[in-house]
Formats: structure tokens, C-alpha cells, sequence
């Protein structure tokens, strides 16, 4: 169990080829677009998320930043979905590889930061050494709001990795422990499996909060810099 217990989190291939790709294009697959006048009650009850989710993000945002609405979905989309299908079983996803986390993370970050250069740049630069501050502690608070600026991708993509990679870790363990537990007792094998079961739909809830999040986070980026 220990040997195979990060193969979950290897990239698969085939013919030594990756096909990370082919996986991450996978989900645009679920969200179909339609013509009709009158929609299914699928297609119906999705668009109706995805406006009242859009609703609640763009609320607080003024005219320069609601252009940003379109991306800000696709991004909730993506992760969501790309979460929920890598809890699938004998599945891969994306989203536990800190790589493609920084993908994601920095291009954004960085689009709002150069946002705020360009349209509120006394602001922005307001924002590297608060009103007040004593001379001989304007060097220190210099570097340190530095740091915290650029810390900000490292940290979206780190909580997405570590609360993706973790939730997979508990499945995977508690799963191998209920197998080992079925020759040994069966009753705390059923209670493990309880347990399994309570995981797997938290990790449900995870999947979902997380791309909530990650988008969340990124729009007040974008909210502060516009």
C-alpha cells in the first residue's frame, strides 16, 4: 500500500507520451452549450448557477473589473469540474501537481497587479508603505509588503495543491486500511468504510469550495487593483 500510495499524483501516459493535455481539455466536455428556446432541466439548473455565482463575485466589482467575469467563470468551471472528476476511481487530477497550480496562479496574479499599475498606480504604490510610517521603518516595511505581494500566487496554488493532495492521501489510506481491516475484524472494517464514505462526500464539498476559493481569491486581487 505504502508503494503505490503517491502513484495517483504521477502523470499518466501513453506510449510515453503525457496526456495531461487530453485530460485537462476532458472537462470542457461537460458544460454543452445549447441553441434552444427552452432548455433541459441540466442545462437549466447549471446556467442558474453559474449566473448566481457570477452575480455574487462581480457584485463588488466596478465597470473595469466585471470585463473580467467571462475568465473569472471558466477558472471556477475548470477547477471545479477538474476536482470532482479526479475523485473519480483510477483517475488523474491536474490540480494536485503544484506546477499547473502556479500556471494558473501567477498569469492571473500578475494580470491584476499590472491592472493596478496601470490604473490606479498611486495606490498601488500607496500600498508598499502604509501612511504614517516612522523613517527609520520605511526600508523593513518596503521589503516586507514586497514579499507578501509576491507570496500571493505561491499561496493560491500551495492551498489548492495541499487541499486537493491531502484529501486524495486520506481516501487512499483509510480505503487500504478498510481492505486490510476486512480479514481482521469485520465490524471496524465497516466502521472505516462509514468513514470512507463521510470523506468521500467532504471531498465533494471540498472540490467545489476549493475552485470557489481560488476563483474568490483572484477576484479580490482584481478588486483591489481596479
Amino acid at each position: 500500500m505504502n508503494e503505490n500510495l503517491f502513484s495517483s499524483f504521477i502523470t499518466p501516459t501513453m506510449m510515453g507520451l503525457p496526456i495531461v493535455t487530453l485530460i485537462i481539455m476532458f472537462p470542457s466536455m461537460l458544460f454543452p452549450s445549447t441553441n434552444r428556446l427552452v432548455n433541459n432541466r441540466l442545462v437549466a439548473i447549471q446556467q442558474w448557477i453559474i449566473h448566481l455565482t457570477s452575480k455574487q463575485m462581480m457584485a463588488i466589482h466596478n465597470q473595469t473589473g466585471q470585463k473580467w467575469s467571462l475568465m473569472l467563470m471558466s477558472l471556477i468551471l475548470f477547477i471545479g469540474s477538474t476536482n470532482l472528476l479526479g475523485l473519480l476511481p483510477h483517475s488523474f487530477t491536474p490540480t494536485t501537481q503544484l506546477s499547473m497550480n502556479l500556471g494558473m496562479a501567477i498569469p492571473l496574479w500578475a494580470g491584476t497587479v499590472a491592472l493596478g499599475f496601470r490604473h490606479k498606480t498611486k495606490a498601488s504604490l500607496a500600498h508598499f508603505l502604509p501612511q504614517g510610517t516612522p523613517i527609520p521603518l520605511i526600508p523593513m516595511l518596503i521589503i516586507i509588503e514586497t514579499i507578501s505581494l509576491f507570496i500571493q500566487p505561491m499561496a493560491l496554488a500551495v492551498r489548492l495543491t495541499a487541499n486537493i493532495t491531502a484529501g486524495h492521501l486520506l481516501i487512499h489510506l483509510i480505503g487500504g486500511a478498510t481492505l486490510a481491516l476486512m480479514d481482521i475484524s469485520t465490524m471496524t472494517a465497516l466502521v472505516t468504510f462509514i468513514i470512507l464514505i463521510l470523506l468521500t462526500i467532504l471531498e465533494f464539498a471540498v472540490a467545489l469550495i476549493q475552485a470557489y476559493v481560488f476563483t474568490l481569491l483572484v477576484s479580490l486581487y482584481l478588486h483591489d487593483n481596479t
